[in-house]
Formats: structure tokens, sequence, C-alpha cells
């Protein structure tokens, strides 16, 4: 009898030691603010393989308007002298230096896992609807999230935003223009290639933009 009572011991006390005992996990913390960290907690598909069929569709499909092509030399002084990087609506490279010369700019910096990119882009595009050809609205995906522009391609598809697009894959638009690593954020450039401001905040209505616009390259909507 007090063998069974002591293998009932046992028992008891090794189930209590199971249900006690210190467990590895796989699932990872939160990150804060809600923004994807690299390894584990990765913005899923970034490193995901996507066919040449798939990408030509994405593209189809998103219908993105032509990046800007050179239109004369790089002035003097600019500070995207140099900075040749992908369009997003083909693929083929862009002197930016030279494409965007003689205009004032708005460059709005995004990327595709930004919920307020999302809601900025809308913006940034009627605001391109109203200027016109007095201001040049260049869109860029940033460096976080530029491994795969399928999602991109997908983000301006799902929104109906189709203005011109780069992908900064390296950084160095960013780096170019001196902006920070936030996201939205964007860059008013004058003519001469020259930065007249850098907002990193997030344009609610097309008249909180003509105002940045205004007020920094004295362009009016």
């Amino acid at each position: 009898m007090s063998a069974r009572w002591t293998i009932a011991v046992l028992v008891v006390v090794i189930a209590l030691i199971v249900a006690i005992w210190p467990r590895q996990t796989n699932t990872p913390a939160p990150a804060p603010n809600g923004i994807s960290q690299s390894g584990s907690t990765a913005v899923p598909g970034l490193q995901a393989n996507v066919s040449d069929e798939d990408m030509a569709n994405a593209r189809l499909q998103a219908a993105l308007e032509p990046c800007p092509v050179p239109v004369g030399p790089t002035p003097a002084g600019s500070k995207l002298a140099g900075v040749t990087v992908p369009c997003l609506a083909d693929g083929s490279p862009v002197d930016l230096g030279a494409a965007t010369a003689g205009t004032p700019m708005l460059v709005n910096i995004w990327a595709h896992w930004c919920g307020p990119c999302r809601a900025e882009l809308p913006v940034i595009d009627e605001y391109a609807k109203q200027v016109g050809d007095r201001v040049r609205v260049l869109t860029v995906q940033g460096k976080e999230g530029s491994e795969n522009p399928f999602l991109s391609l997908n983000l301006l598809s799902e929104i109906g935003v189709r203005l011109p697009t780069v992908v900064d894959t390296d950084s160095k638009i960013a780096a170019a223009l001196g902006v920070p690593r936030v996201y939205p954020a964007t860059v008013l450039v004058r003519a001469d290639g020259t930065v007249a401001a850098v907002l990193p905040t997030v344009f609610d209505s097309t008249d909180e933009v003509a105002e940045a616009v205004d007020k920094y390259l004295g362009v009016a909507a």
C-alpha cells in the first residue's frame, strides 16, 4: 500500500515539475510602434521570390505613370546629382539629377507596410492633379520595403495611385536629401536641385500639402 502511495506522490511531483518548467518559445515579442523588424519579425513576403510573369502583371495592373527622363544637364549643386535609382513602373534606371532639373519638386517617401503612408498617398495624388506641371510630384518606395517591389506595386494598385515612382534600394535618395528614417516623409526640392524643406509628417488634406509647397517653394496650387 505504501509503495502505491509513494508512486502516486512521485507522479504528482513530476507533473508539477513539468508544469512549472520554463519553456522556450518561437513567438517574437511585438515590435515597438507596430514597425516590423528584421529576422523572424520581418514583413511577410519581403524575401519571397516573384516570377517575371507575376511582376509584369503587377506592373500592368498598377499602370503607373512613367518616371521622369533627363531634360537637360544636372544643375550645379543639385543634391540629386549622380543619384540613379530604378523606376518602379518598368525597372529602368532613372538619373534623378538630370531627370528632375528645372522644376520644383515634391518627393514623397513611403513604404508599402506603412499604414499612414497608405492614407497619405491618395492625398499626394490629388494634390498632383491640382498643381499640374508647376510642381513635379515623385513618390519613392523607401529602402525598408524595397526588397520586394511586387508588394509596392500591389499597394499602389489597391489604393489607385499611379504617380511616377522610384525605388530607393540603397537609401541613395534619403542620404542625398537628408531624410530621416521615418515613413512617410516629404521633401520639397527647388528647381536647382537644392532642398527647401524636409517634412517628416503626415498630410491629411491637399490644403495642407498646398500650404507647405507655397511656404517653402513659393508655388501656389
